[in-house]
């Protein structure tokens, strides 16, 4: 179904035409200038400031970080994690060019492969567009070096982030989005921790509707 048929379809189902052409205009403005909303005091901190409260703030929502100095030693911290949550080393990956470039075979017990996840794939490895300090919460765009299955089929994801993509506040994601992809994707996931639910009696649940552990690998470059 086109867009404009879906568009139909709605305006069909409110019993309303086309927007007047002064709402048009009003809308298409708002998209233009991007308005921005509050900025919270809590992250306009030096950016090393904003990478600790990011890995905080991931913590304090049930996922877990490691850092580690280079992109070389990123394989062995995702060996080491994997081992000790008694995890299959075989996980699927996204076919980034910053993952494809991180040395694997230096860890040859890692069957890395690339691609979309499927529903028996029990570790996913995802590449990290920004992260965002104020609620450790990962900026995760779609595209087909970033596919969206590998954020919510397998059971654990890790992300593999550099400190340089954190940001203090959402804006300045949003704002690194536009500036770096010149518009916007099919589909931006935000994702804070491990999916998890209360709605059943209101007791948590880890893994609710989508990977019950979110492991950040962060790659310390820049001042971060």
């Amino acid at each position: 179904m086109t867009k404009d048929a879906i568009l139909g379809a709605l305006r069909r189902g409110l019993r309303r035409g086309p927007l007047p052409e002064d709402q048009q205009a009003m809308l298409r403005g708002r998209l233009e200038r991007h308005p921005r909303h509050t900025i919270p005091a809590r992250s306009r901190l030096p950016h090393p400031g904003q990478v600790d409260l990011f890995a905080a703030n991931v913590e304090k929502e049930f996922g877990t970080v490691a850092r580690v100095a280079t992109a070389a030693d990123v394989p062995a911290a995702v060996a080491d994690y994997l081992a000790a949550q008694n995890l299959p080393a075989n996980p699927i990956m996204a076919p980034h060019p910053d993952l494809r470039a991180i040395p694997w075979s230096s860890r040859p017990l890692l069957e890395i492969r690339e691609g979309r996840a499927e529903g028996t794939d029990m570790v996913s490895i995802q590449h990290g567009f920004a992260a965002i300090a104020e609620t450790g919460t990962l900026m995760l765009p779609s595209a087909p070096v970033r596919p969206t299955t590998l954020n919510v089929l397998t059971d654990t994801e890790i992300v593999v982030l550099r400190a340089s993509r954190v940001v203090g506040a959402y804006e300045e994601a949003w704002d690194l989005l536009r500036a770096e992809m010149g518009g916007m994707p099919r589909n931006v996931m935000l994702v804070t921790g491990p999916s998890r639910s209360a709605d059943i009696e209101q007791a948590l649940e880890l893994g609710a509707h989508g990977p019950r552990r979110l492991h950040v690998v962060m790659i310390e470059d820049g001042d971060g």
